[in-house]
């Protein structure tokens, strides 16, 4: 894979500053408004306030002492759906749902879920599959027409409005200008997903669960593992990041502090800006 550069990293931590930045220094746009609500004020509204709409950055434009994160969330809707909302409006961040069809009417609590993501200005939908392989992901690629349909099917029972897609078990890009497929026994079926439409994202960095479905570790390990991707330039594109973690580990009280810290760390470092999926560079241009 040939790395896209959209200007080299420096050769400098980011996170190290926290010691020494302004406890007010968060830097303000779309997703990263300062929030004036204290945190007893948990509560989603009827109504989430609308996102400002702001210019788009892409690869060339952002400033060279900025790095944008795109927060991904896969699997819902999903237990822990709500607790990610309410993280992002008590943050003002805005983020990316892979959605897998099944669980949007697995029960009416996932349904009433789904709604919630769709009527939310900072939620971006994208498709996730629809029967998540079944959990059986060799045999899911091993038929690279049905991993096609399964992710159409996704498509129009959720109603997605675009073909941003991310494969179940398995971390693959297929975008025109990044070409990953971490197991090669999928490579085929990735290609197919290509040729039908579909803008495949993997992730850079995962918080991965315990054996309970919590989140594991702490949120200070986190910033160092996003700090070092950046330092050491592993991320897909230079200076984007995206970050991968579920809905269903946001059901314990641990879990959805430390997800909270994470992102009131990072606002307030002043170096970061959090996007949706669709405006990661190159994205949206046509798949040869």
């Amino acid at each position: 894979m040939t790395k896209i550069f959209a200007g080299k990293s420096p050769k400098k931590t980011f996170l190290g500053m926290f010691a020494v930045m302004s406890a007010t220094s968060i830097f303000l746009n779309s997703c990263n408004a300062k929030n004036e609500k204290t945190d007893s004020e948990k509560i989603i509204l009827k109504n989430p306030p609308v996102a400002k709409i702001v210019p788009k950055i892409d690869d060339e434009n952002v400033s060279t002492n900025k790095r944008v994160i795109y927060l991904t969330f896969d699997d819902g809707p999903n237990r822990g759906t709500e607790n990610l909302l309410k993280i992002l409006h008590k943050r003002n961040v805005c983020a990316t749902a892979f959605l897998v069809g099944k669980h949007a009417v697995g029960s009416k609590k996932q349904k009433e879920d789904l709604e919630l993501l769709k009527k939310d200005q900072l939620i971006e939908l994208a498709n996730h599959s629809f029967t998540h392989a079944h959990n059986k992901y060799t045999d899911f690629y091993k038929n690279p027409a049905a991993v096609v349909q399964d992710f159409d099917v996704a498509k129009d029972s959720l109603k997605l409005l675009n073909k941003i897609a991310r494969t179940p078990g398995r971390n693959i890009w297929r975008l025109n200008n990044i070409t990953v497929t971490d197991l090669k026994s999928s490579t085929e079926a990735a290609n197919s997903l290509k040729k039908a439409g579909y803008q495949v994202i993997g992730w850079d960095l995962e918080w991965k669960p315990t054996n309970k479905m919590e989140l594991k570790g702490k949120h200070q390990e986190m910033l160092k593992k996003v700090d070092s991707i950046f330092y050491n330039d592993l991320e897909k594109t230079s200076r984007h990041l995206v970050f991968l973690t579920h809905d269903q580990y946001l059901t314990d009280a641990d879990s959805i502090n430390e997800l909270d810290l994470f992102i009131e760390k990072l606002q307030k470092s002043n170096r970061f800006v959090f996007r949706k999926i669709s405006e990661y560079p190159k994205i949206n241009e046509v798949l040869n």
